[in-house]
């Protein structure tokens, strides 16, 4: 016996809601790489040399890697907009600090443990607002 049928609804496709949803991931998306180049310029700026950005190392990434001397720099970056309801500190959860240090170590492993010109490795946050279009960026050093 075949179980009784359901009547089928029309199948439509609203694009203007599916949109919707995607502009502001992509909005984020965007935010987020200008955080970046915002804060790799700086970075660049102050004299560090940047050694690469959105580092993959398998299923972890690195925002920002940069060398200040003899010392490895990982930055992680954070866009925090006008409404935002915590800082771009505060948004690091411990799991995502757990993770950026572990790709970090893992960093370290395969490309600078036998590298004599480096000494350290440095875990800092970069927060990122934007005002009138500029790029405001505060620092928190050695934070992770």
């Amino acid at each position: 016996m075949t179980p009784p049928s359901r009547p089928k609804r029309p199948v439509t496709a609203d694009f203007s809601t599916v949109r919707a949803k995607l502009q502001p991931r992509q909005v984020a998306l965007q935010m987020g790489r200008a955080a970046e180049a915002a804060v790799v310029s700086d970075l660049a700026r102050r004299g560090l040399s940047i050694v690469a950005t959105n580092l993959r190392l398998g299923r972890l990434e690195l925002d920002v890697v940069a060398r200040d001397q003899d010392t490895v720099v990982v930055v992680e970056v954070r866009h925090r907009g006008k409404g935002a309801w915590q800082t771009g500190l505060a948004s690091i959860a411990p799991a995502k600090a757990k993770r950026v240090r572990a790709a970090g170590e893992r960093l370290w492993r395969e490309r600078f443990l036998r590298d004599a010109s480096v000494n350290r490795m440095r875990f800092d946050v970069a927060v990122v607002t934007f005002e009138g279009g500029e790029a405001r960026i505060e620092y928190a050093l050695g934070v992770m």
